[in-house]
Protein backbone atom coordinates (compact mmCIF):
# COMPACT_ATOMS: atom_id res chain seq x y z
CA UNK A 1 0.00 0.00 0.00
CA UNK A 2 2.79 2.41 0.91
CA UNK A 3 4.62 1.67 -2.35
CA UNK A 4 1.45 2.41 -4.32
CA UNK A 5 1.04 5.75 -2.52
CA UNK A 6 4.64 6.72 -3.20
CA UNK A 7 4.34 5.68 -6.85
CA UNK A 8 1.15 7.75 -7.21
CA UNK A 9 2.88 10.75 -5.67
CA UNK A 10 5.92 10.39 -7.96
CA UNK A 11 3.72 10.04 -11.04
CA UNK A 12 1.69 13.07 -10.01
CA UNK A 13 4.82 15.20 -9.73
CA UNK A 14 6.19 13.86 -13.00
CA UNK A 15 3.01 14.63 -14.90
CA UNK A 16 2.79 18.09 -13.35
CA UNK A 17 6.23 18.95 -14.64
CA UNK A 18 5.86 17.43 -18.08
CA UNK A 19 2.32 18.32 -19.12
CA UNK A 20 1.76 21.45 -21.18
CA UNK A 21 -0.95 22.58 -18.79
CA UNK A 22 1.67 22.91 -16.05
CA UNK A 23 3.83 25.30 -18.01
CA UNK A 24 3.77 28.60 -16.21
CA UNK A 25 2.96 31.75 -18.06
CA UNK A 26 5.99 33.87 -18.73
CA UNK A 27 7.25 36.47 -16.32
CA UNK A 28 6.27 39.91 -17.64
CA UNK A 29 8.72 41.73 -15.34
CA UNK A 30 11.62 39.62 -16.58
CA UNK A 31 10.22 40.01 -20.10
CA UNK A 32 10.27 43.79 -19.83
CA UNK A 33 13.94 43.74 -18.85
CA UNK A 34 14.77 41.40 -21.73
CA UNK A 35 12.65 43.41 -24.17
CA UNK A 36 14.41 46.63 -23.18
CA UNK A 37 17.82 45.02 -23.57
CA UNK A 38 17.22 42.87 -26.66
CA UNK A 39 14.38 44.56 -28.58
CA UNK A 40 13.95 48.10 -27.28
CA UNK A 41 16.78 49.59 -29.33
CA UNK A 42 14.73 49.10 -32.50
CA UNK A 43 11.12 48.46 -31.39
CA UNK A 44 8.96 50.52 -29.07
CA UNK A 45 5.84 49.38 -27.28
CA UNK A 46 3.36 50.97 -24.93
CA UNK A 47 1.36 54.16 -24.77
CA UNK A 48 3.74 56.38 -26.74
CA UNK A 49 5.11 53.71 -29.08
CA UNK A 50 6.34 54.84 -32.49
CA UNK A 51 8.21 53.22 -35.31
CA UNK A 52 11.98 53.40 -35.12
CA UNK A 53 14.51 51.14 -36.78
CA UNK A 54 11.73 48.57 -36.45
CA UNK A 55 7.96 48.88 -36.25
CA UNK A 56 6.18 49.58 -32.97
CA UNK A 57 4.80 46.36 -31.50
CA UNK A 58 1.51 47.35 -29.87
CA UNK A 59 -1.14 44.81 -30.86
CA UNK A 60 1.34 42.71 -32.83
CA UNK A 61 -0.18 39.35 -31.87
CA UNK A 62 -2.82 38.57 -34.48
CA UNK A 63 -1.49 41.18 -36.93
CA UNK A 64 -0.30 40.26 -40.42
CA UNK A 65 3.44 40.70 -40.87
CA UNK A 66 4.38 43.84 -42.75
CA UNK A 67 1.00 45.48 -42.23
CA UNK A 68 1.57 48.35 -39.80
CA UNK A 69 0.69 51.38 -41.95
CA UNK A 70 3.37 53.65 -40.51
CA UNK A 71 6.44 51.48 -41.10
CA UNK A 72 8.33 50.81 -44.32
CA UNK A 73 8.84 47.03 -44.41
CA UNK A 74 11.07 44.91 -46.60
CA UNK A 75 9.39 43.12 -49.49
CA UNK A 76 10.22 39.84 -47.74
CA UNK A 77 8.21 40.85 -44.67
CA UNK A 78 5.29 42.34 -46.64
CA UNK A 79 5.01 39.25 -48.82
CA UNK A 80 5.69 36.63 -46.15
CA UNK A 81 2.05 35.70 -45.52
CA UNK A 82 2.89 35.43 -41.82
CA UNK A 83 0.33 36.27 -39.17
CA UNK A 84 1.96 36.95 -35.82
CA UNK A 85 0.57 34.34 -33.47
CA UNK A 86 2.37 33.79 -30.19
CA UNK A 87 3.95 30.61 -31.59
CA UNK A 88 5.05 32.34 -34.80
CA UNK A 89 6.56 35.23 -32.82
CA UNK A 90 8.37 32.74 -30.60
CA UNK A 91 9.85 31.07 -33.68
CA UNK A 92 10.78 34.47 -35.11
CA UNK A 93 12.47 35.62 -31.91
CA UNK A 94 14.40 32.36 -31.89
CA UNK A 95 15.53 32.54 -35.55
CA UNK A 96 14.15 35.49 -37.57
CA UNK A 97 15.66 34.51 -40.90
CA UNK A 98 14.17 31.01 -40.70
CA UNK A 99 10.65 32.44 -40.34
CA UNK A 100 10.94 35.30 -42.84
CA UNK A 101 13.71 34.65 -45.33
CA UNK A 102 15.12 37.96 -46.51
CA UNK A 103 14.02 39.98 -43.49
CA UNK A 104 16.06 43.13 -42.91
CA UNK A 105 15.97 42.61 -39.17
CA UNK A 106 19.51 42.22 -37.88
CA UNK A 107 19.07 39.98 -34.88
CA UNK A 108 20.69 36.61 -34.25
CA UNK A 109 17.84 35.30 -32.13
CA UNK A 110 17.32 33.98 -28.63
CA UNK A 111 17.58 30.25 -28.05
CA UNK A 112 16.25 30.12 -24.47
CA UNK A 113 12.50 29.27 -24.55
CA UNK A 114 11.96 30.76 -21.09
CA UNK A 115 13.38 34.12 -22.18
CA UNK A 116 11.24 34.06 -25.32
CA UNK A 117 8.13 33.27 -23.26
CA UNK A 118 8.94 36.12 -20.87
CA UNK A 119 9.32 38.59 -23.74
CA UNK A 120 6.04 37.44 -25.30
CA UNK A 121 4.24 37.72 -21.95
CA UNK A 122 5.47 41.30 -21.72
CA UNK A 123 4.41 42.06 -25.32
CA UNK A 124 0.94 40.58 -24.71
CA UNK A 125 0.24 43.35 -22.20
CA UNK A 126 0.08 45.82 -25.09
CA UNK A 127 -2.48 44.08 -27.32
CA UNK A 128 -5.12 46.75 -26.84
CA UNK A 129 -2.93 49.78 -27.48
Amino acid sequence: MQKAAILTLVLSFASAFTSTGALAAGDAVAGEKLYTKMCGGCHSIGENARDGFGPQLNGVIGRAAGSSPTYLYSDAMKNSGVVWTKDKLAAYIEAPKKVVKGTRMIFWGISDPEKIDNILTYIEQFQDQ
